[in-house]
């Protein structure tokens, strides 16, 4: 039964394809084990940031794994990069799935040397998810694709375990971007981030945080791109993200050619049951439409059978608006 859900995403092995994100949730051996329990595939662990990364290793030239140590350190806040390496280390020690080592960073700097350490204190592979913002009107002419290659192939020139490479869905072309990083040698790419969202308080005039989670409407973009994506560009391993509540989500994704998930908002709002309800979910309605294997139905609805998807946009645009009328 356990051959049901197994999965592959950027030449790792997964039990299943439900692999929990960066955040919180993964930032301790302790957690992480229990996630493991309640049927996660994968783990990402919690980021740490490559300004955090370069302001220590400027007083430091060589970084080792600890093997001992206090792993409550662990969290976002003040986070050092020995801790973070203990972090890796502990939770393989505990965990037998997957262990995916994550780094937020804006910019090709000396942090990149960091991702030997990683490698070395056993994280199965790294993700790479790149935040940046063009706030300035001239002369950055395809800037932000550029960077992200670049991060990417300095990255794969370092290490050899998988390398996953996170993007957001706000570019103009997000099918020419993912290819150039399949060709630039990313392992695999996560479809999207969800970057930090801003909000206005009007009464004390001042920008705070937004909604920190996503919302199950937050999956629309996930699936028009995830489709397009793993049709076009059939040899790259996808894993989709950002607004996958529940197994129909994980289901759809998988339809559309993705070879496993992220999720994050629905652990916080449900706890890590929500990890079992999902797979049982996904069994039984497998088990309903005769599917024995995850590959049975991956890509089925990944637009495979359309000369043209943007037609097929489209048309849906068109009866969308004009059934309202």
């Amino acid at each position: 039964m356990m051959n049901f859900f197994k999965t592959t995403f950027a030449g790792l092995n997964l039990p299943n394809p439900i692999i929990i994100a960066s955040s919180g949730l993964t930032s301790s051996p302790e957690k992480n084990q229990e996630l493991e329990k309640a049927g996660a595939g994968a783990i990402i662990l919690q980021s740490i940031y490559e300004e955090q990364i370069e302001i220590q290793t400027k007083t430091s030239t060589q970084i080792l794994p600890q093997k001992t140590g206090d792993s409550s350190r662990t969290g976002m806040k003040g986070m050092q990069i020995t801790d973070y390496l203990h972090l890796i280390q502990e939770t393989k020690k505990r965990c037998h799935i997957p262990v995916i080592a994550s780094i937020i960073c804006h910019k090709a700097g000396n942090w990149i040397n960091f991702v030997q350490q990683i490698e070395m204190a056993g994280a199965d592979a790294i993700e790479l998810n790149i935040f940046a913002l063009c706030t300035e009107n001239k002369g950055y002419t395809n800037l932000l694709e550029r960077l992200y290659l670049q991060i990417t192939e300095k990255v794969k020139a370092l290490i050899s375990i998988p390398v996953i490479v996170k993007i957001s869905k706000y570019f103009s072309h997000i099918l020419q971007l993912a290819s150039d990083l399949h060709v630039a040698g990313a392992d695999g790419i996560v479809l999207f981030s969800r970057f930090y969202q801003p909000d206005i308080d009007i009464h004390k005039l001042r920008i705070h945080s937004g909604d920190v989670f996503s919302s199950d409407t937050d999956i629309a973009d996930t699936l028009r791109w995830t489709p397009i994506v793993s049709n076009k560009i059939p040899n790259a391993s996808i894993a989709s993200c950002t607004g996958i509540h529940d197994w129909e989500g994980v289901v759809k994704c998988i339809l559309s050619g993705a070879s496993a998930v992220e999720i994050c908002s629905t652990v916080y709002q449900h706890g890590n049951e929500i990890i079992s309800v999902m797979k049982r979910g996904i069994e039984e309605w497998m088990n309903v439409m005769n599917f024995r294997s995850i590959g049975d139905f991956k890509s089925k609805l990944n637009m495979v059978c359309l000369k043209d998807p943007s037609l097929h946009e489209r048309t849906q645009f068109q009866k969308y608006f004009t059934d309202r009328d």
